[in-house]
């Protein structure tokens, strides 16, 4: 929820399936519901919240995927580039379980679990 809807065409656009949570389900659901739902559909989470770093690391889950961001500007054309970039050199890496940060400066890889 605390990314654009606008990333769907732009994953779709390049290749990728995607669906906002607001289409899924209630905007004030909590992140366990997110990553419980993101788990059972083979989904990848994408987003700015850092908690769901933080259930990856003390569930020790080996899924769901999460790609966060962790910059100041999240629009579409500020990190457009950068996230599909990730996506493509990481897509086997995302299938089988990892978290990804991403910044304007670099990219961190975690397998999981962690």
């Amino acid at each position: 929820m605390n990314l654009s809807p606008e990333w769907v065409d732009i994953l779709i656009n390049n290749g990728f399936e995607a669906v906002h949570w607001h289409k899924i389900g209630k905007p004030t659901e909590n992140d366990e519901v997110i990553f419980d739902w993101a788990r059972q559909n083979e989904a990848i989470v994408f987003t700015h919240d850092l908690d769901f770093g933080a259930l990856l690391k003390y569930t020790h889950a080996e899924g769901p995927s999460v790609i966060q961001v962790r910059t100041q500007n999240v629009t579409v054309k500020h990190l457009k580039n950068i996230v599909i970039t990730a996506l493509v050199n990481y897509t086997e890496i995302l299938k089988t379980g990892a978290l990804i940060i991403i910044d304007e400066k670099k990219l961190r890889i975690r397998i999981l679990p962690l």
